[in-house]
């Protein structure tokens, strides 16, 4: 399905835990979609795009803008959090992120991006956190900080505990460092959906369990960010797209009901294919979820149990017996043309086509060499000013020109209105933590 839609010119994003589909796909594509691939790999040797679901620009150019864009965003991967780490994850955590993400981007610059990795920073070092709310003003969040500060050192730690040994977990993976801390976001999804192909390698015994599924569910979670924004175009303005991801039970933490995804997705003109290996995978409401809005069923050999659940879509055609009997390459369709259902039917896929040599390293190089276009490119902290006091233009990413206006200098204000040098605006970038040890298990 992937090789059809990009042959056909559709862009899109899929997602794998595994690393064999990724793997066989690069070993497939025409050359002609070299140019079209974005890959995020976890294995790879080369720095990955840059996701950062804190960058402000890409915050106020997805939806809400102003204050109202950073709650919605911060809600949204607050939501992630919590649905990813539920079994430890309590309200005062919860409250604890949001006050700290909310704080970071209020006192965000163009020469100060916040990322995940300014959390920890933030909660624990005494000095930057006086400096970064001096510029807060919502008096709620002022009351957190003030609530915070008069803690003791062992409360706060005990208050501190549950949510920075998640991050630690993550920001201690350099793949997961660089993804989504790695400075300004320079993964455009809007593009992706017009025509790119991104492709998302994340196996879970290289990142674990955790990371795997935070990793995927912000890729999600910025795709249907990219697809909503698409109601400010006329419908045939809107270009056919793809979101296929593989064993979806992982990367479906997402702070909206996938039926809702699922019912809406076809107005903005995104395919969605949500693969899985039996229903045990998913819980009861998402299966319901899936099972009512899903339009399109394709089943292969199912279990008893599963077959006995799934013969309430293919009966009468198509008994419970026929779906836990199906052969090799055969598999059972219930599927939607013209806003009808059609009646259920078997077919027999086709095998891949053979792999291509040299093609996954012509794929694998052309996409390192346009991602390392866009790291040279990304906005480094910079606090030096040009003789008459001004920001030197190459230190001003254009994004960031409708967010804030140029600061009026590079300097920070501590709580007492002394100047304070700006000795903590560095990002955990790519190039300090790549090359990644020679264990790669890549083919081609």
């Amino acid at each position: 399905m992937t090789l059809d839609d990009v042959a056909d010119g559709r862009g899109g994003v899929l997602i794998d835990p595994k690393g064999d589909l990724v793997t066989d796909l690069l070993d497939r594509l025409p050359a002609s979609a070299a140019d079209r691939v974005v890959l995020l790999d976890a294995n790879s040797h080369t720095p990955p795009p840059c996701l950062n679901p804190l960058d402000p620009a890409t915050i106020l150019t997805g939806g809400a803008g102003g204050n109202l864009g950073f709650q919605l965003a911060v809600d949204n991967l607050v939501s992630v959090f919590r649905r990813i780490y539920a079994g430890t994850w309590g309200p005062r955590t919860d409250d604890v992120m949001r006050a700290a993400c909310l704080t970071l981007l209020q006192s965000a610059n163009p020469l100060r991006i916040p990322t995940l990795a300014d959390i920890p920073t933030l909660l624990t070092d005494p000095a930057y956190r006086a400096r970064t709310i001096t510029v807060v003003t919502d008096p709620v969040l002022r009351g957190f900080w003030q609530w915070y500060d008069a803690l003791s050192d062992a409360a706060r730690a005990q208050v501190l505990a549950p949510l920075l040994n998640k991050l630690r977990a993550i920001l201690l993976r350099p793949f997961a460092r660089a993804a989504l801390a790695g400075g300004p976001a320079d993964l455009d999804m809007t593009d992706i959906l017009d025509g790119g192909i991104l492709l998302v390698r994340i196996p879970k015994g290289i990142l674990g369990d955790e990371t795997t599924r935070l990793v995927g569910s912000l890729v999600v979670a910025r795709v249907w960010q990219a697809a909503t924004a698409r109601a400010a175009l006329p419908q045939h303005q809107r270009r056919d797209a793809f979101l296929a991801i593989d064993e979806c039970h992982n990367f479906l933490n997402l702070p909206y009901p996938i039926e809702d995804m699922l019912a809406e997705a076809r107005g903005f003109r995104l395919a969605i294919t949500l693969a899985h290996q039996n229903l045990a995978q998913l819980p009861r409401e998402l299966r319901e979820g899936i099972a009512t809005n899903a339009r399109n069923k394709l089943f292969f050999t199912a279990g008893p149990d599963d077959a006995h659940d799934l013969a309430r879509h293919t009966l009468p055609q198509l008994t419970e017996h026929d779906l836990s009997h199906l052969g090799a390459f055969q598999a059972a369709a219930r599927l939607v043309v013209h806003d009808a259902q059609t009646p259920a039917f078997t077919l027999r896929t086709q095998p891949l086509p053979p792999p291509i040599p040299g093609r996954a390293r012509l794929i694998r190089d052309r996409a390192a060499e346009h991602t390392a276009r866009r790291v040279a490119g990304r906005l480094r902290p910079d606090t030096t000013t040009a003789q008459d006091g001004t920001t030197p233009a190459a230190a001003v990413d254009p994004r960031y020109a409708d967010v804030w206006p140029p600061p009026d200098d590079t300097t920070d204000t501590t709580t007492d209105g002394s100047e304070a040098a700006d000795t903590d605006g560095a990002w955990l970038l790519p190039e300090d933590t790549w090359p990644l040890p020679d264990n790669d298990d890549r083919a081609g």
